[in-house]
């Protein structure tokens, strides 16, 4: 493990960050990597490397990394349900799945109105089980993070699977790119990122439905990418300079300088106060006063 030097910056009296000052690299040597979940059950995190059709797995109490899955059907995105298993975006299956506890994968969502997705790129769960996931064209375009092939959709949505009858249905069809998202600690609220018009937009969120959709922030540092919320309702963001910490308001609260393009964030360890950052080639972590908002429990039994 190395470690490096980082400047971590706040610039509202509303965001106080001490812990490490130093960044922890996990592991280098990816093309592109993504999709970072840390199972507590395990103590371990998760992550793709999309380009090389692998996931990787990074043991908290070991600090050994290995392969996880290969080939991985170009896997990106990924979260927990209330019941601990792994809900993954395919983008070269062009499917969502969950992982069960014995191993074996279930597909959640594969098509819309008999319609191939284009190719999922990261998901959410809400409390009552629905699935919310977005999908942009990327594993379609080329052959490097999927499989080259034409849209049967013709758009870039945002759907929800249903958690009872499984039916997949739009729930916002304005997007460009639609790429990383995350509910509110109270589930009120859905922050989507359009990667193309490189902002956060904020939805109300009642009865599986989406409202509103105003502007949150716009990056000010490359392109906004993956998301994250912590237990204050703070957005933790991707950028192009590392991770920004937004407030719900619109401002810019502070940020964590990392030296490659980041591409998602997630919380972890044993207090949620663990930030692991997917960037690029690497994976870094940091130890801080944040915790991340704590997980849904479904109420679906």
């Amino acid at each position: 493990m190395d470690v490096f030097p980082t400047k971590v910056e706040s610039f509202d009296e509303r965001l106080l960050i001490f812990g490490d000052d130093l960044l922890e690299r996990l592991h280098t040597g990816g093309k592109w990597t993504e999709g970072p979940v840390y199972v507590p059950a395990g103590r371990y995190l998760l992550w793709s490397d999309i380009p090389n059709d692998r996931v990787l797995r990074w043991d908290e109490t070991t600090g050994h990394v290995g392969v996880f899955k290969s080939p991985a059907g170009y896997a990106n995105g990924r979260t927990l349900d209330a019941q601990g298993r792994v809900i993954t975006c395919e983008q070269g299956e062009r499917r969502v799945t969950r992982t069960e506890h014995d191993g074996s994968t279930t597909v959640v969502a594969d098509r819309v109105d008999g319609k191939r997705f284009n190719s999922p790129n990261d998901v959410v769960v809400a409390a009552d089980g629905g699935v919310w996931f977005t999908d942009p064209p990327y594993g379609i375009l080329s052959d490097y993070e999927g499989v080259r092939a034409e849209s049967e959709i013709g758009g870039c949505h945002v759907y929800r699977a249903d958690p009872v009858t499984g039916e997949v249905r739009v729930v916002a069809d304005d997007f460009v790119r639609p790429n990383g998202l995350a509910f509110s600690p109270d589930q009120t609220t859905l922050y989507i990122v359009d990667t193309r018009r490189n902002h956060i937009r904020a939805f109300d969120v009642e009865g599986g439905k989406l409202s509103g959709g105003d502007e949150v922030a716009r990056c000010t540092a490359g392109q906004f990418d993956g998301i994250r919320l912590d237990e204050q309702g703070r957005i933790w963001a991707a950028a192009g300079d590392g991770v920004h910490c937004v407030h719900p308001d619109g401002t810019l609260l502070g940020r964590i300088g990392v030296p490659e393009v980041v591409s998602n964030v997630c919380f972890g360890g044993p207090k949620r106060n663990r930030l692991f950052i997917t960037a690029t080639t690497s994976v870094y972590s940091l130890l801080f006063n944040v915790n991340g908002a704590r997980p849904v429990y479904s109420a679906v039994r």
